[in-house]
């Protein structure tokens, strides 16, 4: 626990922390789950995402079977940070699938801006550490910018996932986790998206466009809203008299499901480049496939 206690020096921005106990491995079924998975580093192309931790030592690892090697490569259970503004349903869903062992990572933070939200209540409930981000003018607590990378470096983030944040990603977060921090949007990226298309207004926005086909796109974070390399997509239909609601709701539960396979082929080390930039999902059960 010495990264949560790590995080303590910043104590007078942090509404909630309690320290988490971790085990190696959240159920026997998780390495069983991850036998036929191949680490990215044996292939030449495409290059594997490099997580910021990749290179430290845990004792959080497992030994993947490989057909070509006797000896397996080893994958470092990977720690998330997750930022919510609201209820933070797809923070619960990634939760869960950390303690079911379908993800082999945990939840070591949730940032947020908003400290009453639902999110960050469910967070303080299951003992994971809250920081507020940004800074409110008429709140004493909060963390600027550098502080916020310190406070995660401390706790050797490897990856940041957005889910509902509805701040823009400061410039210094983004350079210190590079290729490392993701968005989840409630469109089919590059249609409705950018500032000021959110919530409810994204899917009103597409009914009102006559759009037949919309759904959840995750993405790279950029420096701008909703414009970094898309990394997966899941197609939901409209139908013909579809409120801005029950859109909603059909396109969420496609949100919680594709963002937890995200989550698993990151932690799992499945996420490539192509050789003009295109980042592409390996297939776990066929390392030749991709999405």
């Amino acid at each position: 626990m010495e990264a949560a206690t790590n995080v303590l020096q910043f104590s007078s921005a942090i509404l909630s922390i309690q320290t988490k106990k971790l085990s190696p491995f959240p159920s026997s079924s998780a390495s069983i789950q991850l036998q036929n998975c191949r680490r990215l580093h044996i292939i030449k192309s495409p290059k594997p995402l490099q997580c910021i931790n990749s290179k430290h030592t845990s004792p959080n690892t497992i030994v993947l079977e490989n057909q070509q090697y006797n000896n397996g490569p080893v994958i470092i259970r990977k720690k998330l940070a997750v930022f919510v503004s609201g209820g933070g349903s797809n923070f619960k869903s990634i939760h869960q699938g950390c303690l079911q062992g379908l993800v082999f990572g945990d939840a070591v933070v949730v940032v947020t801006d908003k400290q009453g939200c639902g999110g960050a209540e469910y967070a303080r409930d299951n003992e994971i550490p809250v920081i507020l981000f940004p800074k409110p003018k008429d709140e004493p607590h909060g963390l600027s910018p550098s502080d916020l990378v310190t406070a995660l470096r401390e706790l050797e983030v490897d990856f940041i996932l957005l889910a509902g944040y509805l701040k823009l990603i400061p410039v210094d977060l983004i350079r210190a986790f590079p290729r490392c921090i993701f968005n989840i949007h409630p469109s089919l990226l590059p249609a409705f998206g950018g500032k000021g298309y959110y919530g409810m207004k994204v899917h009103k926005a597409v009914i009102a466009s006559g759009a037949r086909y919309s759904g959840p796109t995750i993405h790279f974070v950029d420096e701008h809203y909703d414009t970094g390399r898309i990394l997966a997509q899941r197609v939901v239909p409209v139908l013909a008299n579809d409120t801005a609601e029950e859109l909603a709701a059909r396109v969420l539960k496609e949100e919680h499901r594709l963002y937890v396979e995200v989550t698993m082929a990151l932690c799992e080390e499945r996420i490539v480049w192509r050789e003009d930039g295109v980042p592409l999902i390996q297939n776990r059960e066929n390392p030749e496939e991709y999405s």
